[in-house]
């Protein structure tokens, strides 16, 4: 991490590009047992998918891993909120950004818009997090 965020900087982005292993142990792990993260033939045929949807937590997931990637020790992710815009599914390339919003020297708050964007561009997860510098690192 900087040591001075500051409003415009861009984290370092992050690509995804999960397969049916990585799906599937993911939602097993939320105990997700809807048919279209992991049978094919259901989400194709009966759903109409054109492949296996990603769970919208996975994304939630990778919003938070960019930020807690570049902040490393120096402080601690106080909140986040995001929202599900478009279907994402297995084989896609998807980038998790994230830019600098707001920095408050005084008490070390940072915001941070993220989003997880397609191989388009196209925001498919957009949100924000809130972090809490630790003193050291402000």
């Amino acid at each position: 991490m900087n040591p001075a965020p500051a409003a415009g900087a861009v984290l370092p982005e992050r690509q995804h590009k999960p397969d049916t292993v990585q799906l599937m142990l993911y939602n097993a792990a939320l105990w997700n047992g809807h048919r279209i993260h992991f049978d094919l033939p259901y989400a194709t045929e009966i759903e109409g998918y054109p492949a296996l949807v990603l769970a919208g937590p996975m994304l939630g997931d990778w919003l938070h891993q960019v930020v807690d990637e570049w902040l490393g020790d120096a402080g601690v992710i106080t909140s986040i909120a995001y929202s599900n815009r478009g279907a994402t599914y297995v084989g896609d390339t998807l980038t998790a950004t994230a830019v600098i919003t707001a920095y408050d020297a005084e008490t070390g708050e940072v915001m941070l818009d993220v989003s997880i964007l397609n191989e388009q561009g196209d925001a498919v997860a957009p949100g924000t997090v809130g972090v809490r510098l630790h003193r050291g690192a402000r």
